[in-house]
């Protein structure tokens, strides 16, 4: 009863009670899983504060495994801004005042030339997928130092929901270097290391221990997910260890995956193919270059046209305005592949007017950008510009559903990063889409274990676009919708698996033989199921 992993509360049986001593140690009363998933969610819709019902699921996570993952399954559309985007944020940021029970494994420089014995203490020893920060650049939120733990183990959770991956085998990490954050060195609740942040080679020798001894610890086939790690270093690691570990960076890859392939069943809607467009972001961190990186990658496939040509048909807008050939000297390294020949621009709506791009994808983090002007203007050269506001959480959004479909007169294709409710305008309904990362990467998780892959490459993210765009049925078309509903995730999830797995088949990256005739049948087969055992 004390096991969340076991604990059914009121549903153990009357032989399950006799046998396992637990007479009298519960009320009389039995009742089925079902009744329980029903209380419980009418308990926590009667919380008005997002947080309280944050910390609601939270609490019953720490209690009953199964049934807070029942929970999170049957009721996926209204649990998942609950228990990621957007309450998440918040929970990170008040991560100190309400934490209760340690959850994941915190590995700070205290116990640098430790880590391998860090890892050992944890208790179960087969691991599968390990999601890891440092918490220096949570969602839009900045600096949360050891409190952006809320992060990994959200993310996991959904790996087990969506994905099916199995709780025990996901391991959610923080590695504590200190923080920036001075909000957060002189609160009196703050759970982290009271330093600031180590940086250049103490912080390179801290997570390449960090990386040998997982390696060590789990093998060659644990999938090691990056997650809101600063700009600077979440690129010099994924290109460091992406040839010699498992490593995948949802920040970068995650989203670029989920975009393209909103990209791509855009194009069922509209007609065409995606190189007859033209591309302009703001904001050229790692959303905006991986996402950018990746659109060039499909366009080179569909076209066989090199990718250098491919990239000039995307530009980008950082802070100092839109990045030309004339500012590559001051360019940071993932930025450069961008800098096309054009004078200097320097504001988005400038950009619009001359550049005229057909998409317009937001990945500033930063809130209201997206102006009544700038899509006034993207929406005078094009019937259906598509308008994706990426930025999390919704209080960073570029622009709400409301302003895109009310400035564009309800002729957008828009989707946001977070959820946004549908909008009427002028007698119809528009229903926006969300490019949450949750559609790609518990199914890209699920489909690299299943495979037994050694190494994530880009074809396989490919792979996992083209799988999710293909769930998009007519009727979503009709809505306007370039996303299928979640309602239908694992079975979304499955398909991408699948997808993800025969990619790693063909690539050789595989090492599960011999490979299973029918992959998608496999992926069902593969995944967590939170109804309860009975025990004998």
């Amino acid at each position: 009863m004390r096991d969340p992993r076991y604990n059914k509360g009121l549903a153990f049986t009357e032989t399950e009670r006799e046998t396992h001593y637990l007479r009298g140690l519960l009320p009389p009363a039995i009742i089925s899983q079902e009744l329980q998933e029903r209380k419980i969610m009418n308990n926590i819709r009667q919380y008005q504060v997002p947080l309280q019902r944050y910390m609601a699921m939270m609490d019953l996570q720490e209690r009953n495994e199964r049934l807070f993952y029942k929970l999170l399954i049957d009721n996926v559309e209204e649990l998942l801004p609950v228990v990621y985007t957007p309450t998440v944020g918040e929970a990170c940021q008040k991560y100190g005042s309400i934490f209760t029970r340690s959850q994941g494994l915190y590995i700070s420089l205290k116990e640098k030339g430790k880590i391998l014995e860090v890892l050992k203490n944890w208790p179960e020893r087969s691991i599968q997928v390990i999601v890891v920060t440092d918490g220096e650049r949570i969602l839009g939120l900045g600096d949360l130092g050891c409190q952006g733990m809320g992060i990994p183990v959200g993310k996991l959770a959904l790996y087990t929901a969506l994905g099916g991956v199995r709780p025990s085998a996901c391991l959610p990490i923080t590695l504590d270097v200190g923080t920036n954050n001075e909000q957060l060195l002189n609160d009196e609740f703050y759970i982290g290391l009271r330093q600031r942040r180590a940086t250049g080679q103490e912080y390179a020798d801290f997570l390449q221990e960090f990386m040998t001894a997982v390696k060590q610890n789990y093998g060659e086939k644990v999938l090691i997910q990056f997650e809101d790690f600063a700009n600077h270093n979440a690129f010099e690691l994924l290109a460091k260890y992406g040839t010699t570990h498992l490593v995948f960076n949802d920040d970068i890859q995650g989203t670029a995956s989920v975009v393209l392939a909103g990209l791509i069943a855009a194009q069922k809607l509209l007609g065409g193919t995606l190189a007859d467009h033209t591309f302009l972001f703001l904001g050229a961190g790692e959303a905006g270059t991986g996402i950018a990186e990746l659109i060039a990658l499909e366009i080179s496939r569909q076209t066989k046209a090199p990718i250098e040509e491919c990239r000039k048909k995307i530009w980008l807008v950082d802070s100092k305005g839109l990045i030309v050939n004339s500012r590559k000297e001051s360019l940071q390294h993932f930025k450069k592949p961008w800098a096309h020949e054009h004078e200097t621009v320097g504001n988005l709506l400038d950009a619009v007017n001359a550049i005229k791009p057909t998409v317009l994808i937001g990945t500033s983090g930063k809130g209201q950008t997206f102006t009544k002007d700038v899509i006034e203007a993207i929406s005078s050269f094009n019937e259906r510009p598509i308008i994706l506001a990426l930025s999390n959480p919704t209080s960073q959004s570029e622009c709400t559903a409301e302003q895109a479909y009310t400035w564009s007169k309800g002729r957008a294709v828009f989707a946001t990063g977070s959820p946004f409710d549908p909008v009427e305008y002028d007698g119809k309904i528009h229903v926006p889409g969300q490019a949450n990362n949750a559609y790609i990467f518990p199914g890209f998780g699920l489909g690299v274990v299943m495979s037994g892959a050694i190494r994530v490459h880009d074809d396989m993210l490919l792979a996992a676009s083209e799988a999710l765009a293909q769930q998009v049925s007519e009727e979503n078309f009709e809505n306007g919708l370039i996303y299928p509903p979640f309602s239908n995730i694992r079975k979304i999830s499955a398909h991408i698996a699948a997808n993800v797995a025969a990619k790693a088949y063909e690539l050789g990256l595989a090492s599960r033989r011999p490979r299973p005739k029918d992959l998608v049948k496999y992926a069902e087969s593969c995944m967590y199921s939170p109804i309860y055992r009975n025990y004998r």
